[in-house]
């Protein structure tokens, strides 16, 4: 009897058992295990089993490499506009800019026609010393031909580019010589600069143009002040505009070379990432040196790192139009296949405690993207007023306002100048016939025009040559119709951006940047700032309502002297 009692309870109590035994179960896996029971079901490992299932079962084969090849960028794109992925075959070539050096042959070179054209050798490189010349066009690689669809930038730099040491045979057309010439050319370490140009304005202001931030940086910037202190400057123009940034510490060197002792230059800070300060050491150089920075809308990352700093510790007058507006800092993590993501984990701040990031949906890259369409479409691209900020306001050391959330804003606004641009003009920019033209007319003339070792010499030269009217000629027959009335009103910048070209195709990136900065609006601000000692940013002055009680003034703290024609000046 007794057992037939404990037989009838024996399944109640197995199942108590059970049931006691997966809460007990439940309670130390959620407490000392991790919480590996929701683990299982995290994102992560949905992934995994979708591509394991989609590798079993999907009615086709596929290739999981390159699924997931292009679904990283779309998880990224979901983050922000600048966490990025890059292919391993892209990480080469993405780097190479920053890294101050390459291996490969030594030529800068265009793709016209379907062909490689030489625009310039570089200098003491191995192609140089080979004998390849400006000019060239480049047929064969290693005794193939290479000409035709199959010459992209991309198989360009693939076989031109290579380990140091290792040779390539290339075969060049040269104009007047009917026969191709083939030279045997061994890659080399070749250097690639970020600061391309270091001149005198005028005779005590230096000019310095930083087109990014890379590994050398400061030491080409500590180069380009030496040989302006040659020459005798006593006032300098940082050039920023267009220079998307780079390697934040570059900007923290060259920030520091013009700071006083313990000036705050950036601070950095995420969910993972505790704030950190870089400072200046107060071992700088020209930290007494009059400065002015210029900005504009292409100016992003490490150029807003700088400008925020000189703005915020009210160390150089800004001018320009405002920045690009990107405030995060990437970390690079590679893969084992040689690809690498850019991930953002970090926002920096400018000394007065502002993100200059501008706003962002998540997932929504196109908007991010046309915010400077929308820019200019609202008119901020000519008009100071036109700008909208949407950050709260913050004060630099002497408590000038300035602003976040979206760029860097200039102390002195020059606007764009499109009073001579016309339809005829824009089709000829943009649909490349300026660049071709240019290209056929260096190629044809270059005999001549070798004659020529200065800028102005060979600027004046071609004022001569009325490039305007060949470049028409030219354009008509490539179907871009002549249009007189047209032409006539945007003359002066046709022949401003076809000979700016050829002295490009002709010297280098110097003479050309000195060639357009002779009638530049924002270069011509900077002098006059320069020359009325305006440089070093005021307070604001303080002043009286009518009732006598003291208050701050509106401007922003430049003296009159400075600000004196400003309006004017933003015509042209």
């Amino acid at each position: 009897m007794k057992n037939d009692k404990k037989n009838r309870f024996m399944p109640l109590l197995m199942a108590i058992s059970v049931v006691v035994g997966i809460v007990i179960g439940s309670f130390y896996a959620n407490h000392f295990s991790g919480n590996r029971l929701t683990v299982i079901n995290n994102g992560s490992n949905r992934l995994n089993n979708l591509l394991r299932i989609i590798d079993d079962q999907y009615v086709d084969k596929v290739d999981i490499d390159s699924l997931v090849e292009s679904a990283i960028p779309q998880i990224l794109a979901e983050l922000d506009p600048h966490s990025v992925y890059i292919s391993a075959k892209d990480v080469q070539a993405t780097n190479d800019d920053l890294k101050g050096s390459f291996s490969g042959v030594g030529v800068e070179f265009t793709i016209r026609e379907d062909t490689i054209h030489v625009q310039n050798v570089i200098k003491n490189g191995p192609a140089e010393k080979a004998g390849l010349l400006a000019g060239d066009k480049i047929v064969y690689v290693d005794g193939k031909k290479f000409v035709g669809k199959v010459v992209t930038n991309e198989e360009a730099m693939h076989r031109l580019k290579g380990p140091q040491g290792s040779k390539v045979k290339i075969g060049v057309a040269r104009y007047g010589n009917p026969k191709i010439i083939t030279y045997e050319v061994t890659r080399g370490e070749i250097p690639t600069k970020t600061i391309t140009a270091a001149y005198m304005l005028d005779d005590n202001t230096g000019y310095i143009k930083v087109k990014n931030f890379g590994e050398k940086t400061y030491p080409e910037l500590l180069i380009a002040l030496a040989s302006l202190q040659q020459q005798g400057f006593s006032n300098l123009v940082i050039d920023l505009r267009d220079n998307t940034g780079g390697y934040l510490q570059s900007a923290v060197q060259m920030a520091n070379e013009f700071l006083p002792n313990k000036k705050l230059i950036v601070y950095t800070e995420g969910r993972k990432s505790p704030r950190k300060e870089y400072r200046s050491d107060g071992h700088g150089a020209y930290q007494n040196m009059p400065l002015v920075v210029l900005i504009n809308e292409g100016s992003a990352s490490s150029s807003e790192i700088f400008a925020g700093a000189m703005q915020d510790n009210d160390r150089a007058t800004i001018i320009g139009r405002r920045s690009f507006g990107k405030g995060l800092v990437q970390q690079q993590i590679p893969f084992p296949d040689g690809s690498m993501i850019r991930l953002t984990i970090a926002r920096y701040f400018t000394p007065s405690g502002r993100c200059i990031q501008k706003p962002y949906t998540h997932g929504e890259d196109a908007s991010y993207e046309q915010d400077l369409i929308s820019r200019y479409e609202h008119g901020e691209f000519f008009s100071q007023d036109s700008i909208k900020h949407t950050g709260k306001p913050y004060h630099t050391g002497n408590g000038r306002v300035v602003y976040g959330g979206g760029g860097i804003t200039p102390d002195i606004f020059v606007p764009e100048d499109t009073s001579d641009v016309t339809s005829y003009y824009k089709k000829a920019a943009m649909s490349g016939l300026i660049l071709q033209f240019a290209f056929n007319y260096t190629d044809n003339n270059r005999q001549k025009m070798k004659a020529f070792k200065e800028m102005l010499e060979l600027a004046q030269y071609l004022k001569k040559q009325n490039t305007v009217e060949q470049f028409v000629g030219y354009a008509n027959s490539h179907g871009l119709k002549r249009r007189n009335l047209l032409i006539r009103k945007s003359h002066t910048l046709l022949e401003r951006y076809i000979n700016s070209r050829i002295i490009y195709n002709m010297m280098d990136e110097q003479a050309w940047t000195e060639y357009l900065n002779q009638d530049d609006p924002v270069i011509g601000m900077a002098l006059r700032v320069m020359r009325n000692d305006a440089a070093f940013p005021k307070a604001p002055q303080k002043s009286r309502d009518a009732k006598g009680k003291v208050g701050k003034a509106s401007l922003s703290g430049f003296d009159n002297r400075a600000r004196m024609g400003c309006h004017a000046t933003l015509l042209a």
